[in-house]
C-alpha cells in the first residue's frame, strides 16, 4: 500500500475506486465498504483508494470540546487498511482551511482531477465538503457529468444497534471491551514503549511493564483489571493489565501496567502491544498490601481463565 501525506503527492489513477472518511477503528461497517472496494477494483482491474482527513475532523472544528480520544493512531490504521487491501491511502491534512472546501469543489478537485474516480463507494449518511453539504444524493446527480459512478453501503446493524466509532469509544470507557470487540471485529489494543515504575508490582510478587503510549490522543479503556494478550517481539503471551491511579497507596497518577505471565525478560525501552479481552473488575482501594496481594491473586487465576480460547 502506497501513502501520500499531500495532495500534491498522488497522481491520477486510469480507474480509481474510493472512498473517503475518518475510518477511525475500521470497524465492521468500515470494512464492509472496503470488502466491497476491492470486489468492485477486482472486477474493473481498478485500483482501490481511501481518502482520509488527519488530524480528526472533530477536533478542528469543535476546538472548544474536549479532546476527542481516538480508537486508532494514523499508523495502526494504516496497518488495517493495509490488510483489507487497500493500495492507496491519501492522508489530507485536515486545517480550518480545508474545511471549506466546498463539496463541488471536493468532487471535481479531489475525487476527479487528483484521483481519477472512476467509482465511488460510501457509507450510510456519509456528508462531505463545507458544513457537511455533500451528499450521496449530489454525488449521484454529479457522478455522470465527471465520469464516474456511486454507491452507497446500507446502514450496518448488528443486533439492531448501529455500528459506529462513537458507541466503540463508549464501550471502552466503560470497559466493555468485549463489545467493542464485537464491533471491531478484533480485539481492541494499545502499544506503547516499556517505562521504569517503582517497582510496588515485584514487592507484591507480581511485576509490571509500565507502558508509556505512542499516541496520548488514543483512548485509554476505563480503569479496572484486564485479561489481555501481550505482543513482545513477534511472540504473544498472557497477561493482566491494571489501568488506574493505584488508590490502596494513595497515588495520584493513572497508570497503565501489565503483569506479563511466564515472562522474565528485561525489556526496559522496548515496544509491546496488549490487546484487550475481558474486564475482570473495577480499580479498588484496599486496606493494605496484602489484601491487595490476595486480590491480585485472584485477578491472575480469573484471568488465566479467562485467557484460555486464545
Amino acid at each position: 500500500m502506497k501513502i501520500y501525506h499531500a495532495l500534491e503527492d498522488f497522481s491520477p489513477l486510469p480507474f480509481g475506486v474510493v472512498t473517503s472518511g475518518t475510518f477511525d477503528g475500521v470497524h465492521i461497517g468500515h470494512q464492509k465498504i472496503l470488502l466491497r472496494l476491492k470486489e468492485i477494483a477486482d472486477k474493473h482491474a481498478g485500483e482501490t483508494v481511501v481518502i482520509t482527513f488527519w488530524p480528526h475532523p472533530r477536533t478542528i472544528l469543535k476546538p472548544n470540546e474536549p479532546d476527542l480520544k481516538l480508537l486508532n493512531t494514523f499508523e495502526e490504521k494504516a496497518d488495517l487498511l493495509r490488510n483489507f487491501g487497500v493500495q492507496h491511502l491519501l492522508r489530507i491534512p485536515f486545517t480550518k482551511e480545508f474545511s471549506q472546501l466546498t463539496s463541488v469543489d471536493f468532487i471535481t478537485k479531489i475525487l476527479v482531477n487528483r484521483i481519477g474516480t472512476r467509482k465511488l463507494v460510501i457509507g450510510y449518511d456519509h456528508r462531505f465538503g463545507k458544513n457537511r453539504e455533500g451528499s450521496f444524493d449530489q454525488l449521484k446527480l454529479n457522478g455522470p457529468a465527471f465520469g464516474f459512478e456511486v454507491e452507497e453501503i446500507p446502514r450496518q446493524d448488528i443486533d439492531h444497534v448501529g455500528v459506529s466509532s462513537t458507541k466503540i469509544r463508549q464501550a471502552l470507557g466503560i470497559g466493555d471491551v468485549v463489545t467493542a470487540q464485537h464491533f471491531l471485529g478484533l480485539p481492541y489494543s494499545l502499544a506503547g514503549r516499556v517505562i521504569k515504575g517503582d517497582k510496588l508490582g515485584r514487592v507484591l510478587g507480581f511485576p509490571t511493564a509500565n507502558i508509556d503510549l505512542e499516541s496520548h490522543a488514543k483512548l485509554v479503556p476505563a480503569d479496572g483489571i484486564y485479561a489481555v494478550s501481550v505482543e513482545h517481539e513477534h511472540q504473544t503471551y498472557k497477561g493482566m493489565l491494571y489501568i488506574g491511579n493505584r488508590p490502596t497507596v494513595d497515588g495520584t497518577r493513572r497508570t497503565i501496567e501489565v503483569n506479563i505471565f511466564d515472562f522474565d525478560k528485561e525489556i526496559y525501552g522496548e515496544t509491546i502491544k496488549v490487546k484487550f479481552h475481558k474486564l475482570l473488575r473495577a480499580d479498588s482501594r484496599f486496606e493494605d498490601l496484602e489484601s491487595l496481594k490476595k486480590q491480585l491473586e485472584k485477578d491472575k487465576t480469573d484471568a488465566i481463565r479467562a485467557l484460555q480460547s486464545i
